[in-house]
C-alpha cells in the first residue's frame, strides 16, 4: 500500500495472522496468497460485517470524539449541527 493510506506492512501481518488465527483466512502450502475457507460463506461475512464496522461505525464515532479544532463557530447552525454538537459533547 506504499504508507500513503498510514496502513503499514506490520498493521498488515498483524490483521492477517489474527484473521488465520480465528479462522477467517487460510494460507494454501507454498504460497503467498490468502483464501477464505471452503465454508466460505460464515467466514466471507464475517470479514465483511468487520470491514463494514471500521469503515462506517468505527471512524466516523472516533474521528467525532476527537478533540475539536480551535476557531469560530459557524454563524448559522442547522439542525444537523446543532444535533451533532450535542451528540458530539455527550459522547
Amino acid at each position: 500500500m506504499g504508507g500513503q493510506t498510514g496502513y503499514t506492512i506490520r498493521q498488515a501481518a498483524y490483521d492477517l495472522c489474527k484473521l488465520r488465527g480465528h479462522g477467517l483466512l487460510v494460507k494454501p502450502d507454498r504460497s503467498r496468497r490468502y483464501q477464505v475457507p471452503p465454508p466460505a460463506p460464515p467466514a466471507a461475512r464475517t470479514i465483511a460485517a468487520l470491514l463494514t464496522l471500521r469503515d462506517q461505525v468505527i471512524g466516523p464515532i472516533l474521528a467525532g470524539v476527537r478533540s475539536p479544532r480551535l476557531g469560530r463557530k459557524p454563524a448559522h447552525w442547522t439542525a444537523v449541527d446543532r444535533d451533532y454538537e450535542t451528540l458530539r459533547i455527550g459522547m
